[in-house]
């Protein structure tokens, strides 16, 4: 999993999320690695597509008011909005490191039991030795 916040919802957010992302999996994405979003326009543009496609993911993308088939997604920020104390931060600033601290934890720490009892980088390597 790979995150950039932003003040604004600039077409380049999600062109800094992918460029994380693929720096984050150091060239090992899975064949059959699924790049999952919604309908927004960010994800629609045509060099958002193509960005996709060139790193080697398979879009996929919730089809409109059918929040099913976002439900990982949406599982993900619901812990997150549960577990994570953003209430109290002051600045775009303090809300990134908080962020960056939980999503740290999410992927290293926190064991998922829909991941067979692991944690998502553990999950991730498990598939890649697979």
């Amino acid at each position: 999993m790979s995150h950039y916040l932003s003040s604004t919802l600039e077409l380049s957010l999600v062109k800094r999320t992918i460029e994380k992302l693929l720096s984050r999996l150091d060239g090992n994405i899975h064949p059959d690695a699924i790049f999952h979003s919604d309908q927004g326009m960010h994800y629609t543009h045509p060099k958002t597509r193509l960005l996709i496609a060139k790193a080697g993911f398979k879009q996929s993308m919730s089809r409109k008011g059918n929040c099913w088939d976002n439900a990982s997604m949406e599982t993900f920020f619901g812990h997150m909005k549960d577990e994570l104390d953003y209430k109290n931060c002051t600045s775009l600033e303090e809300l990134r490191v908080c962020v960056n601290e939980y999503i740290t934890f999410y992927n290293s720490d926190r064991y998922q039991w829909t991941l067979k009892k692991m944690t998502p980088d553990e999950f991730r390597s498990h598939l890649i030795a697979a």
